[in-house]
């Protein structure tokens, strides 16, 4: 699939400290179903690495065979790369 968003962020004059949010549609097929989505993001850092991140899908914005789609995105950082982890539930599906 492909994504496009839209990102807001701010710095604060202790070095470390930050956060952001954004709003991204993701297109594209999942576990076989085609359509779109949106996910809200919202996270904070502070100096020291303190990390809190929410990546949620907003609710009833899925479009074609994805509708119905709910869910949230994990980031996790691992060596300095960044793994994406989206946890979901579809109408007539288990969670995955």
């Amino acid at each position: 699939g492909t994504s496009k968003g839209e990102m807001m962020t701010t710095a604060t004059s202790v070095k470390g400290s930050a956060g952001y949010v954004a709003v991204e549609k993701v297109s594209g097929t999942l576990r076989g179903r085609s359509g779109s989505f949106v996910m809200l993001h919202q996270a904070t850092m502070r100096q020291g690495g303190d990390f809190k991140i929410s990546i949620i899908v907003v609710p009833d914005s899925g479009t074609g065979q994805l509708a119905g789609l709910s869910g949230a995105m994990t980031i996790i950082i691992k060596d300095g790369k960044h793994f994406y982890e989206l946890n979901y539930t579809l109408p007539d599906e288990n969670a995955h």
